[in-house]
């Protein structure tokens, strides 16, 4: 129903794409998004070489036979991963599509756009997201300041910053941060967005690798229950609410340094804790929207969930409100 420019370059079914999470995006839960209409995203995160990523291309495709993309992210202060080498394998292996997290797309774009790989950049700011637009990007993500992972330091709401994208590129413009429900999706189109992404609604499913424990902590969170932490060293990250997170913000407020800070913050620690189920194991990345999300769903469930209220909302407000010359005469 749903159909967008973004629909038609990604060839899917939806306007509906998962983020490329690190260690829960893989083949799994990439193959069931894609599966039920939307599009997956492989986390390259997870893997310390170009060989297993490649690997988890294979075993993707193995589990579907419809669009996927994969995440490239390039936080050098705190993870500084092998993207030359992503870049290699994306190409080698004919990936469709690249989300570009932090840094500039700037060094490999010319290379994907050449192997007809379309690049979509995640940016905070009207100045990124034209940037990328003059790089040459397909389209942007533009994450809001109640989005998981690394709002930027703006601090601007989806609310306030997607009409500002979209009034200042030409490019689509795929709303994220904060998104987990039907309703916001629909206000994301009105505003002029032509997808959306989600991650934390993903992160709870029944396809996704968190454990349990996790899963539980998440659907009894509110919307207060996350926090923004590492701002003091510029990779701002919004989580949830926990032990390791309020040690953080206590260590930053004393002036502690990116050493220290890493005891704490360390990938390999959150990891363990999203896949063990030690709640306060590590620091976890999730977005304000974890207080819409008030139980475990599959995939299918979640997407056809978003479309078919989405439609159900949008029917009842055209009833209750016509448009100017639609009201019949009496």
């Amino acid at each position: 129903m749903f159909k967008t420019r973004v629909t038609k370059m990604l060839g899917i079914e939806h306007p509906i794409i998962m983020g490329g999470m690190a260690w829960l995006g893989t083949a799994e839960l990439v193959a069931a998004v894609s599966n039920a209409g939307g599009l997956g995203i492989l986390g390259s995160v997870t893997f310390t070489t170009g060989e297993e990523l490649r690997q988890e291309i294979r075993r993707t495709r193995a589990l579907t036979n419809k669009p996927f993309g994969v995440n490239i992210t390039r936080l050098p202060a705190v993870h500084e991963s092998p993207w030359q080498e992503f870049v290699n394998v994306l190409i080698e292996e004919k990936v469709p599509m690249l989300e570009s997290t932090g840094s500039s797309p700037e060094p490999f774009i010319e290379r994907l756009k050449k192997a007809n790989i379309k690049v979509i950049q995640k940016v905070g700011s009207v100045r990124h997201a034209r940037s990328a637009e003059r790089l040459g990007c397909d389209a942007i993500f533009t994450l809001g300041f109640e989005g998981a992972g690394h709002p930027t330091m703006e601090d601007v709401t989806m609310l306030n910053l997607l009409p500002r994208m979209v009034d200042s590129v030409k490019i689509p413009v795929i709303a994220c941060g904060g998104i987990a429900d039907h309703r916001q999706f629909l206000a994301a189109l009105a505003m002029g967005a032509e997808g959306v992404m989600m991650g934390s609604r993903f992160m709870l499913t029944k396809e996704s690798l968190a454990h349990p424990n996790i899963k539980k902590a998440m659907v009894e969170a509110k919307e207060t229950d996350t926090v923004v932490i590492q701002r003091s060293i510029g990779t701002q990250t919004r989580v949830l609410k926990n032990k390791p997170a309020e040690k953080v913000l206590e260590m930053e407020a004393r002036g502690a340094s990116l050493e220290e800070l890493l005891t704490v913050i360390s990938g390999r620690l959150g990891q363990n804790a999203m896949l063990t189920g030690d709640v306060d194991g590590g620091v976890l990345m999730c977005g304000q929207g974890v207080g819409l999300m008030n139980e475990v769903l599959t995939v299918k469930e979640v997407i056809d969930n978003m479309i078919n209220g989405a439609a159900a909302v949008l029917k009842n407000m055209c009833s209750r409100w016509p448009a100017p010359g639609t009201l019949s005469k009496r």
